[in-house]
C-alpha cells in the first residue's frame, strides 16, 4: 500500500497540524505534493511561503512565527516539514525565539552545519543576488550563524540525498552531497533518525519514498527501514 497517498483517518488526525516550510529561493509550490499526501493523511497542513532572498534568517524567523501564530488555531500538536533553509529557520524558532509548541520534525536536506558553497562562493555579488542575506548565513565557520544555533532537543528526523545536478559545485564539497549540501552536514545532535535517499537537493520533497518516510515519522517517530 502506497503510504503517499494513504494514511491516518481525518477522524483521527484532525487535531494535529503540520507546517512545511521551502527552501532558499523557492516557493510554497515546491512543497504541494508533500501538502497534498498530509492533507490526504487527514492532517491539517499550512504550507507558508516566506520571502527567503529578502531578509536573514532572524527576520524570516519572526515573519514565519507570526504567520503561524495566525494561521494555527485549536490544534493539539504542531509538526514540521522542511526543506533546505526552512529547517534551519525552526531551529532558530525553538532556540531563539521561544517557540516551543514543537511536536515532530522532519527536515529535508538541512544545512544544519552549513554548506561549503557558502565559503567558496559567498563573497561574491552574484551569489548575494541570488541568495540574499540568508544565504550568506549558511556557511560553515565555527564562529558563524548557523554554530550559535546549537542541538535540537525535539523529535527531529532528517532525510538527505546523496545525488546532484550540478556537479561543479559539488566539487566544493566534501564527501557524499546533494549539490548543495554534504550527508555530514545534514546531521545534527540530538536527531531522533537519519537517513540518505537517492535524490537532489532541489527534488528531495517529491520522492513518494521521501513522502511516505514523512509520513512513518510523524506519526510513529521513525523512518521505515
Amino acid at each position: 500500500m502506497n503510504r503517499a497517498t494513504t494514511g491516518p483517518t481525518t477522524a483521527v488526525k484532525r487535531t494535529e497540524t503540520v507546517v512545511l516550510l521551502h527552501g532558499l529561493a523557492r516557493t510554497t509550490n515546491s512543497m504541494k505534493r508533500m501538502e497534498d499526501a498530509l492533507t490526504h493523511a487527514g492532517y491539517r497542513v499550512v504550507n507558508i511561503g516566506y520571502l527567503s532572498r529578502q531578509f536573514p534568517v532572524e527576520a524570516l524567523a519572526e515573519k514565519v512565527l507570526g504567520e503561524i501564530r495566525n494561521r494555527i488555531k485549536k490544534t493539539d500538536r504542531v509538526h514540521f516539514v522542511t526543506h533546505s533553509l526552512g529547517g534551519i529557520i525552526v531551529r532558530y524558532l525553538h532556540g531563539h525565539l521561544s517557540f516551543d509548541q514543537i511536536d515532530r520534525v522532519v527536515m529535508l536536506c538541512p544545512p544544519n552545519k552549513g554548506s561549503e558553497i557558502v565559503d567558496h562562493l559567498g563573497g561574491l555579488k552574484l551569489f548575494e543576488w541570488l541568495n540574499g542575506p540568508a544565504g550568506l548565513q549558511l556557511g560553515t565557520s565555527p564562529t558563524g550563524f548557523i554554530s550559535e544555533l546549537g542541538p535540537v532537543n525535539f523529535e527531529l528526523g532528517v532525510i538527505t540525498g546523496d545525488r546532484s545536478i550540478n556537479w561543479l559545485l559539488s566539487t566544493l564539497i566534501p564527501g557524499k552531497n546533494d549539490g548543495k549540501v554534504s550527508l555530514e552536514s545534514a546531521r545534527i545532535s540530538g536527531m531522533t533518525d537519519y537517513k540518505v535517499v537517492h535524490a537532489t537537493h532541489p527534488y528531495i520533497m517529491r520522492k513518494k519514498e521521501v513522502i511516505r518516510d514523512v509520513l512513518t515519522f510523524l506519526e510513529t517517530g521513525r523512518f521505515s527501514d
